[in-house]
């Protein structure tokens, strides 16, 4: 039974929820309400987590810190690509208006720590879907950047206690783009 004392959204409303949410790979300028930003990372907390271990850390990047993170990655492309598409990279990154780094604690055992990045995992789409209803789109990347030594220093981040989920970036959509699924059956196994 359910505990009057809560709001719990109709069962449709959750669906139209979970079904319209997608990934944003561009976004407008102009950047969110950082309170709205702040009430999402506050209900992302509520992600299931064994034994209450509240693995996560938010890292909530603001414009230099985004930029020096703009410009490791460009480096990084650089060496790969080349100059060309480092600046172009660059360029589309320090057009993001918002960026959160999320991290989850390293420990001793092997197993709460697997626990620990599956509860963080929990808690970005706590935040994705709580931002998505506020008409904010976000874009999960765990790139080559987001494994940079270099990265865990600019967000003050400690690599020997903690590893990076993902880099989060946040906004406004320029557009939304339209996907699909596979039909359920494709990963639905039914055991009698």
């Amino acid at each position: 039974m359910r505990d009057p004392s809560l709001a719990i959204p109709p069962p449709a409303a959750v669906a139209a929820l979970l079904g319209a949410r997608r990934t944003i790979h561009d976004f407008r300028p102009d950047a969110p309400p950082l309170e709205t930003i702040r009430r999402a990372i506050d209900l992302a907390r509520w992600a299931p987590n064994h034994r209450l271990t509240e693995p996560w850390r938010f890292y909530l990047l603001g414009p230099e810190t985004a930029a020096r993170v703009a410009d490791l990655n460009a480096e990084l492309v650089a060496a790969k690509e080349g100059p060309v598409a480092a600046e172009d990279k660059r360029r589309r990154w320090r057009a993001v208006p918002g960026w959160v780094a999320v991290t989850s604690a390293r420990g001793d055992d092997a197993l709460r720590e697997r626990e620990d990045y599956a509860a963080c995992c929990c808690a970005i789409q706590n935040l994705m879907l709580y931002l998505w209803s506020e008409e904010i789109g976000v874009k999960w990347t765990t790139g080559q950047v987001t494994r940079e030594p270099r990265f865990y220093d600019l967000i003050w981040a400690d690599p020997v206690r903690e590893t990076v989920v993902g880099l989060l970036w946040y906004g406004y959509p320029a557009e939304v783009p339209r996907t699909a699924r596979r039909p359920l059956a494709s990963c639905l196994v039914t055991l009698s």
